[in-house]
């Protein structure tokens, strides 16, 4: 079973290697959206420094909602999903490896430019460990919540307004303490609780969430 969930995270990382256009415009969406800020409201450092953790975590919540239309959509309409669902191998543990290979051409890219626009943003140098740490854990958590609305709505042609509105308010609180991680850890408090809180959904959304977009698929795929 472990073999055949690294099959899947392995087909679909291929697949995103030649489809670069997929993962590479939430990338481009996080950093023009960040931006953009110090442009809008000036360059003025204490402000900028103020907002900065919460501008960067709505900037990747949005541009981890702007992929996740696609996580199961192209497996739909070429057929592998149905593949999947006849499979003698748990659904939920191939979701698992659709969601991991997600988070790798989204959740992970994000981590990596997180650094350049938290200084962009006048971040302190001190949050960015906990900005790192806090984006690694939400952005996952993210992935996994979405796939759930992902799987309802991939039967949908135009179904990513009606993703949004059934993902949006599960993400608000990944966005409320992972925002308020980077400012505890940019006025120099301790961040170990809001990480604790943050682990603790990823792992209880890693057990439920493949499970629950596994039964989604089931009922998208009738």
């Amino acid at each position: 079973m472990i073999n055949a969930c690294l099959t899947v995270i392995r087909r679909d990382l291929l697949i995103a290697a030649r489809r670069r256009g997929e993962w590479l415009n939430p990338l481009v969406f996080f950093v023009i959206v960040v931006s953009l800020f110090p442009l809008g409201i000036g360059p003025e450092p204490n402000r900028l420094q103020e907002i900065a953790p919460g501008v960067i975590w709505v900037a990747a919540l949005l541009a981890t909602l702007l992929a996740l239309d696609s996580l199961f959509r192209a497996d739909f309409d070429d057929g592998v999903l149905e593949q999947m669902l006849m499979s003698a191998q748990p659904l939920s543990l191939l979701v698992l490896g659709k969601v991991v290979a997600h988070w790798l051409t989204t959740g992970l890219p994000l981590l990596m430019l997180s650094p350049m626009l938290g200084i962009v943003m006048n971040l302190q140098i001190r949050a960015l460990p906990a900005l790192i740490a806090s984006l690694a854990l939400g952005t996952l958590t993210l992935s996994l919540i979405g796939g759930i609305g992902a799987a309802l709505t991939v039967s949908l042609r135009r179904g990513g307004v009606l993703l949004a509105l059934l993902v949006l308010p599960l993400f608000i609180p990944v966005l409320i303490f992972g925002s308020s991680c980077v400012v505890a850890a940019a006025a120099g408090q301790p961040v170990e609780g809001h990480l604790s809180l943050l682990g603790a959904m990823a792992i209880l959304a890693i057990v439920l969430a493949p499970l629950a977009t596994a039964a989604a698929l089931r009922v998208s795929a009738e």
